[in-house]
C-alpha cells in the first residue's frame, strides 16, 4: 500500500508541475551502437546510472571523438592539475543539434576527485552552439553556478543553424583565489575559490581534468592540455 500511495503522490505532483502547452518536453536519451571507451587509459561515467556502452569515446590521431547517448564525463587518471593552472581544449560540433531537438553543451572538467565513486567532485564549464554557456559541478550532488539554463555571452560562438558546424575554445583556470572560465579567449565567468571549495561542492581545485558532453551530442576535442599559471 505504501508503494501505491507514493506512486499516486508522484503522479499528482507530475500533473501539478507539468509544462504548459508549447513548453519543451524532455528529450529521449539515445543509445550509441558499438559504444564504450576505446582510448587507452581513459575512464568515464554516464549520468543517471546509464552504462558507458550507451555512448562512445574514440580517438583518431590526436582527435578525441565523442558521441552520446547519456551525458558522460570522461577523464584519464594520469591527467592531473594542482596549484595555479589552465586546462584548455577546442571543441567542434560538426552538425549542430544533429542528434537532439534543442542545444546541448560540452566542455572542460577540472578539480576531479574520487572520480567514479559516490563521493566524486568536479567542476565543468561547457558551451552551447547557440551562444550560451553553463558552469556546474558535482560534489557529490549537482550544483549550479550560473543558473539552471546557464547564460548567454557574446564570446560563445553560434552555429549558423541546425546541421551547421560550430567550434568553441574553452579554458578553465585556477589562479590565486579565483577560478575562471574563458570561451574563445574571453573570460565569461569567475568565482572565488570559497564559492566552490565548500561543503557539498568541491573537495579541492586540485585534481583530475577531462571533458564532459551532454546527452545526444556528437563532437570532437583537440588540444586538451594543462599548463601551469
Amino acid at each position: 500500500m505504501r508503494l501505491v500511495y507514493a506512486s499516486g503522490v508522484a503522479i499528482a505532483l507530475a500533473v501539478l508541475v507539468a509544462p504548459a502547452a508549447g513548453a519543451r518536453a524532455q528529450e529521449t536519451t539515445r543509445t550509441v551502437a558499438g559504444g564504450g571507451i576505446s582510448v587507452p587509459g581513459w575512464k568515464g561515467e554516464a549520468d543517471r546510472g546509464r552504462p558507458l556502452s550507451d555512448a562512445s569515446l574514440t580517438k583518431e590521431g590526436n582527435v578525441l571523438q565523442v558521441k552520446t547517448g547519456p551525458a558522460v564525463t570522461y577523464w584519464n587518471p594520469e591527467n592531473k592539475a594542482s596549484g595555479d593552472y589552465t586546462v584548455k581544449a577546442t571543441f567542434h560540433e560538426p552538425k549542430y543539434m544533429d542528434l537532439n531537438d534543442h542545444p546541448h553543451p560540452y566542455g572542460i572538467v577540472i578539480a576531479g576527485n574520487e572520480m567514479g565513486t559516490g563521493q566524486q567532485s568536479y567542476l565543468y564549464c561547457a558551451a552551447y552552439g547557440n551562444g550560451s554557456f553553463i558552469v556546474r559541478g558535482f560534489g557529490p550532488a549537482p550544483f549550479q553556478m550560473n543558473g539552471r539554463e546557464g547564460a548567454a555571452n557574446a564570446a560563445v560562438h553560434k552555429a549558423a543553424g541546425p546541421g551547421q558546424p560550430v567550434t568553441q575554445e574553452i579554458a578553465m583556470s585556477v589562479k590565486g583565489g579565483k577560478v575562471s572560465c574563458a570561451i574563445n579567449g574571453t573570460v565569461v565567468a569567475s568565482y572565488d575559490k570559497s564559492q566552490l571549495v565548500a561543503p557539498g561542492k568541491l573537495t579541492s581545485t586540485d585534481g583530475v581534468y577531462g571533458i564532459r558532453f551532454a546527452h545526444n551530442t556528437e563532437g570532437t576535442v583537440t588540444g586538451l592540455t594543462m599548463t601551469k599559471n
